[in-house]
């Protein structure tokens, strides 16, 4: 279900900005990377007395939301988990770690059932960083049966990580 973020007016077609976006199939409207361009049949006019365009835009709900795992919850969610486990440890200043977390979305899409994803602050956690040597961010752990099985450290692409998640999947 989508949702309406945003109306847009423009007066004239040349003050719209030209994007460069790989459109998705959807009926009816235009989607760039989960969110639809919808045309609207209004005729608007503005102060200076000329017509605009109205350009809604809508969020699709494509977003995974990888959940956070802190101290308390550590044990239950990751050592004692079924399935194998990746853990993204990063920080909030990081932007290597920002780079990352769309990668990491779309493990958690692509290997749902699989595989459960998680995500841990350095910054809110810091012990567990420590326990499991840490050192930079971010790093993803591959956890399986409670014990770590690989490590990726950087901001690699989600071709890297698949190659180390099918070792264990």
């Amino acid at each position: 279900m989508a949702a309406r973020i945003e109306s847009l007016v423009f007066s004239h077609a040349s003050v719209v900005p030209s994007v460069s976006l790989t459109p998705v199939g959807v009926s009816g409207s235009i989607g760039f990377g989960g969110l639809n361009i919808l045309p609207a049949k209004l005729s608007l006019r503005n102060r200076r007395g000329r017509s605009g365009s109205r350009v809604l835009c809508e969020a699709q709900q494509t977003a995974v939301e990888v959940p956070a795992v802190t101290d308390s919850t550590w044990q239950s969610l990751v050592l004692e988990s079924d399935l194998p486990v990746l853990v993204e440890f990063w920080a909030p200043w990081c932007s290597p770690c920002s780079m990352l977390h769309p990668v990491i979305d779309n493990i958690a899409k692509q290997y749902a059932g699989k595989l459960k994803c998680y995500k841990v602050s350095t910054d809110e956690s810091p012990s567990i960083a420590s326990q499991y040597g840490i050192r930079s961010v971010p790093t993803v752990l591959i956890f399986k049966k409670g014990d770590k099985k690989d490590v990726v450290i950087g901001a690699v692409p989600e071709s890297a990580l698949a190659i180390s998640i099918e070792k264990f999947v």
